[in-house]
């Protein structure tokens, strides 16, 4: 988003220009909020019914707060320039106005040591339902510590295992010891790689980049080939997301556009199908899509603070909902039912809706979470309908509960914060008084994470696969150029993989084999598996992060 690294502070929706490339990367990380727009949907929270008894209050309106409205949200900047002053207001068009530090490319994290938690607090966690299910999934449960392989061999050859050999939850937790560590493949494009996704089964993977192409690749049986390119249509700045369809027959894919863009993948033909989503905005753009489990609906959540429903059936938009003060960021169906949805916003606060009770002219969330300090930029849901993770600008992963949502006084103490953000999180470091640690009053998160980077553009979390893991893991892209693997139970990075020489948007793990595909905005895409090293080689490894 923005020029401030949250909550209304974006490059200027209204204010951009129309020409694709000079729209800022803010068209992705909701980089492109304009203030007319923030502001108006401040003003209907606040101030909604005094704007319509005082109509000429606007000409009243103090310049100076005006310009410092507009200096902090990163619309304008102060440049050395002519005139008595010898100072010039220039507007923010990109992410970055100084390519020549690296910012614009996502090369800035490199001078960036993002912060780990030595001792995480698992209290809360250690008391919860999701420590039950990943200790059974990797069939923990009743192991009591004694997780050596040779304890585990041992086990089965004098009979003591379920059946005639280990169990699905303790293949499970075999293979948690044989994490991806090395480039097995590898692609490289031109541009920036902004966004990549496996298909349900696997056997596809699907990779979005600047240069405005969406690159299909088989990936059936260990491969990674290039099945198809398919060139994107009506892209401004960049294809910003993707996703199949259920039955991998489609792919979706948003940009910078009214439309949400539905292109066949089965055949050797291509049949591009645009879904207007009838926005007021003038620009307007949606920076996450999700696809029902039934393949019937899509979900959006756009830089005007709504979420849409398009219903592909009745071929037309059914749902718009006012959801949040600011640009969503992320959404996300809570399970195969499609009824419960999550979306993420630059106002910091995740929500939960039902669409069995939910009206387009009153929306109400069932819940709201709150706790982050400044913008979400990705949320994942665990497929349970209880468990998600939100990724922020404040540098952190917080998983939480839905069945424990935050009272009001979280949700103004996480607005406090919001407000107290003024650093640009898209082409600046971040600041010491950005980092801190204790927890807001009214956070009911279960878990926070530390140790991954935030900048630049929306960064990608996810929970580890099911069938491999037991969800045992939360893997993440870093704006360091490094891919950051953390154990749920105890806030520990487990891994780094690093490789990468600009930052790591998106990551996806294979549902199904125990490889991760990281996009990067080196323009590299790298499938990475397990290879057995030596232990001096590991250890130069670890002395190398």
């Amino acid at each position: 988003m923005g020029s401030q690294s949250s909550s209304g502070m974006s490059g200027g929706r209204g204010s951009s220009s129309g020409n694709p490339a000079e729209q800022p990367e803010a068209s992705e990380p909701n980089q492109s909020s304009s203030s007319s727009s923030n502001s108006s949907r401040g003003r209907r929270t606040t101030d909604g019914q005094q704007g319509d008894r005082q109509p000429a209050s606007e000409e009243d309106v103090d310049l100076a707060e005006v310009l410092a409205y507009l200096l902090r949200r990163g619309q304008v900047r102060l440049v050395h320039g002519s005139g008595a002053t010898g100072l010039q207001l220039v507007q923010s068009y990109s992410d970055s106005d100084e390519d020549s530090d690296g910012a614009w490319d996502g090369r800035l994290g490199d001078r960036y040591n993002p912060p780990v938690d030595a001792q995480p607090d698992t209290h809360e966690v250690d008391q919860s339902e999701i420590r039950t299910q990943i200790l059974l999934a990797t069939g923990s449960f009743s192991a009591k510590g004694r997780h050596s392989f040779t304890h585990m061999l041992t086990e089965r050859r004098q009979g003591r295992c379920r059946g005639a050999s280990f169990s699905h939850g303790e293949c499970s937790r075999i293979r948690t010891h044989f994490l991806p560590n090395y480039v097995s493949h590898k692609d490289t494009y031109q541009q920036k790689a902004f966004c990549g996704v496996y298909s349900e089964d696997g056997n596809m993977f699907l990779s979005a980049c600047q240069d405005q192409n969406i690159r299909l690749y088989d990936t059936s049986r260990g491969r990674f080939h290039l099945r198809r390119t398919v060139k994107a249509r009506d892209v401004g700045w960049s294809v910003l997301d993707v996703c199949f369809t259920p039955d991998a027959q489609n792919v979706l894919y948003s940009s910078w556009s009214d439309y949400i863009h539905l292109c066949s993948i089965d055949g050797d033909s291509e049949n591009h199908t645009a879904l207007d989503l009838n926005p007021d905005e003038r620009r307007f753009c949606v920076f996450s899509l999700a696809a029902s489990t039934d393949g019937n609906e899509i979900l959006g959540g756009a830089n005007d603070g709504c979420l849409y429903v398009f219903d592909l059936e009745q071929n037309k938009r059914t749902l718009k909902i006012e959801a949040h003060e600011d640009d969503v960021n992320a959404v996300a169906f809570a399970d195969s039912s499609s009824q419960l949805l999550f979306s993420g916003s630059d106002d910091a606060l995740c929500k939960v809706w039902d669409r069995r009770t939910l009206r387009e002219d009153r929306p109400q969330p069932v819940g709201q979470l709150a706790g982050h300090r400044d913008g979400i930029t990705f949320i994942h849901s665990k497929g349970d309908a209880r468990y998600l993770i939100s990724n922020s600008k404040d540098q952190s992963i917080k998983l939480w509960d839905i069945r424990k949502f935050s009272p009001k006084e979280g949700l103004a103490a996480s607005r406090v914060a919001v407000t107290q953000q003024n650093w640009d999180y898209r082409w600046q470091q971040v600041p010491q008084r950005a980092l801190k640690r204790h927890k807001l009053t009214g956070d009911t998160s279960v878990m926070t994470y530390r140790g991954h980077g935030v900048l630049h553009t929306l960064v990608r979390s996810r929970f580890s696969p099911e069938f491999t893991t037991g969800q045992k893991f939360i893997y993440s892209g870093c704006s360091t150029g490094k891919v950051i693997i953390y154990d749920v139970l105890t806030g520990a990075v487990v891994s780094r993989l690093s490789g990468h020489d600009a930052c790591v948007r998106d990551v996806s793990w294979h549902p199904y084999e125990d490889n991760i595909v990281s996009s990067s905005w080196d323009g590299a895409v790298r499938m990475w598996q397990h290879r057995q090293t030596h232990p001096l080689e590991e250890e130069r490894e670890r002395d190398r992060d």
